[in-house]
């Protein structure tokens, strides 16, 4: 038997999309002009909802609250890099996901192509021109144009699920060659 979704049901939404594991991000943006939305300097959020969008051209998305305050700057600046974190950035993950004060006080970083922050210790990187911007309930879903990419790291990313952090863990081969599902060459 399912249970309908029916008016106010955030709490249960929460709990069953919960169940579905997902990266975490930082997305940062460099503010150039202090009469924009925010002061100069460097700008960024956590975010669990990132995902690639298209091969070709390369496109990416990721989703943001309409309340956030750093969205506004993000859009003023028309780019940003998405930093994929590493198993051991939970500190730094908790810093960028809480409001206000200077995210960036104490945090090596250095500049992408596009000017935005690349954190030290991030597992790769990718930075973007803002695409097209949709909103879609108390988000927006903000589709960024791929223009650098990152190098790659063999350590373990960071993954939210069921309300806590957690890591991957190797899947012995033997399994492997078991699996039903297509290889992840197939998945995009």
């Amino acid at each position: 038997m399912t249970a309908a979704v029916s008016g106010a049901v955030p709490d249960r939404f929460r709990e069953v999309l919960g169940h579905f594991c997902t990266g975490v991000t930082v997305v940062t943006g460099y503010v150039e002009d202090s009469s924009a939305v925010a002061p100069t300097g460097p700008v960024g959020f956590a975010c669990q909802s990132f995902a690639a969008l298209s091969l070709d051209p390369p496109l990416v998305l990721f989703c943001v609250a309409r309340t956030s305050r750093t969205w506004p700057a993000l859009a003023a600046a028309g780019t940003f890099a998405v930093n994929v974190l590493a198993e051991d950035q939970q500190a730094l993950c908790a810093e960028f996901g809480r409001r206000g004060g200077d995210k960036f006080s104490g945090v090596t970083w250095r500049p992408a192509p596009s000017g935005a922050p690349l954190l030290d210790g991030a597992l790769t990187w990718v930075d973007c021109e803002v695409q097209a911007v949709h909103p879609a309930g108390d988000h927006y879903v903000v589709v960024g144009r791929v223009t650098a990419l990152g190098e790659t790291s063999d350590a373990r990313p960071l993954l939210f699920h069921r309300g806590q952090y957690t890591v991957t863990e190797p899947v012995p081969d033997a399994l492997t060659a078991l699996m039903p599902w297509p290889r992840p060459d197939d998945w995009l």
